[in-house]
């Protein structure tokens, strides 16, 4: 579990970092170079979800040697099985990472949001309800590892 308590706005128990994939921690079906290790480091800590449709069918064999748990859906309705998944985790223990449209419902339900505009570019609906934006997810999953840079960020 990560503790965040984050000066006007309260403590958070973090249990969970669920993550979008293409877009968000990979681009064109690639996990982005560093964020294996950023896994395997914050994954010490909290259990991470990887969810997505797969778009190029690589999220197995990319995340195979990751302590992630893969969730793989169809495209069809990707945000609501993305939002139902938080909500069945616990939205109060967790943080999501996305940079999608499909990604909007699962914010709405997460503790903490972070949008990421990446290669892949960003969902401008889902900047305006994310918590947090970052320009990769090295940076993402580094305001975790190192919550003083994300109490700065968020405190009230």
């Amino acid at each position: 579990m990560l503790e965040i308590d984050i000066p006007g706005r309260g403590a958070f128990e973090i249990h969970h970092v669920v993550c979008d994939y293409n877009g968000t921690i990979a681009a064109d079906g690639r996990l982005e170079e560093g964020v294996a290790s950023r896994i395997q480091e914050i994954a010490e800590y909290v259990q991470v979800s990887v969810l997505t449709a797969d778009a190029f069918g690589t999220v197995r064999a990319e995340c195979t040697d990751l302590p992630v748990d893969v969730r793989v859906f169809d495209r069809d309705d990707a945000s609501a099985c993305k939002a139902a998944i938080v909500r069945k985790l616990g939205p109060q223990g967790c943080v999501c990472i996305g940079n999608g449209f499909n990604d909007i419902a699962m914010f709405g339900e997460a503790a903490l949001s972070f949008g990421i505009v990446g290669k892949e570019g960003a969902c401008g609906r889902l900047l305006a309800c994310s918590d947090v934006v970052a320009t990769n997810p090295i940076d993402a999953f580094d305001l975790l590892i190192h919550v003083d840079r994300l109490r700065a960020t968020l405190r009230g």
